[in-house]
């Protein structure tokens, strides 16, 4: 058996003060009770601190969702434009071309005969039968006078202004106007007999009987 260890003496300190096992003055060991005190209610401790650091997770900034009032939308792409289904081809719209001519005015063929006034209308008839002889048809034939009426015009107006009038509708036969009063009629043959009247009227008498004729323009008179 091993022999039991002496007994070590315990030393008493006068002030009735334990010394500590390590040396330390008393002093220093009741400063080191001090500073390890319990801690405040608002403040936390060391350990506390440590422990909360290790078992807390971290907290992130979390990114706003689509249910917050405040995030901002997306706002959608414009997608491509959507074309009806009737819509057909582009129509390409032809460009204005040049304006269409006006068809130009007919050459009429003017022939004149000199005569005074009194013989105008004798020479009239003569030309008149020489035109029907060579085949020239009577509805064809429109006489136009400046003075005195032609006889075959009193005639023809003896029966009423209506029957009249109806024989240049029908055109089956010359007729006879005074150049003043006629209608506005075409005809491709008119003799114009300036047997006398107002100077005014002969004056615009041939350029009146030029819009009635067609073909041929025969004026008989104005020799002096």
């Amino acid at each position: 058996m091993a022999a039991p260890l002496p007994a070590v003496p315990q030393q008493r300190v006068s002030s009735g003060r334990c010394a500590t096992p390590s040396g330390v003055p008393p002093d220093s060991a009741e400063e080191l009770e001090i500073h390890k005190t319990a801690p405040g209610p608002l403040v936390p401790s060391n350990d506390e601190t440590d422990t909360t650091a290790r078992t807390s997770p971290s907290l992130s900034p979390v990114a706003p969702t689509l249910s917050s009032p405040n995030a901002p939308r997306p706002v959608p792409r414009p997608g491509p434009p959507v074309r009806r289904p009737d819509a057909g081809p582009a129509r390409i719209v032809p460009k204005p071309g040049p304006a269409p001519r006006r068809p130009a005015a007919p050459q009429i063929e003017v022939q004149r005969i000199a005569a005074g006034p009194e013989a105008a209308l004798d020479r009239a008839d003569e030309f008149l039968d020489e035109l029907l002889d060579a085949g020239r048809a009577p509805g064809q034939v429109l006489v136009l006078t400046t003075g005195g009426r032609h006889p075959w015009q009193q005639h023809e107006e003896s029966f009423g202004a209506e029957r009249y009038w109806a024989q240049l509708d029908e055109a089956q036969d010359v007729f006879y106007a005074d150049v003043t009063g006629c209608r506005p009629v075409r005809r491709e043959v008119v003799i114009l007999v300036l047997n006398g009247g107002a100077p005014a009227v002969v004056e615009r008498a041939e350029a009146t009987a030029r819009d009635h004729a067609t073909s041929l323009l025969v004026v008989c008179g104005g020799a002096r």
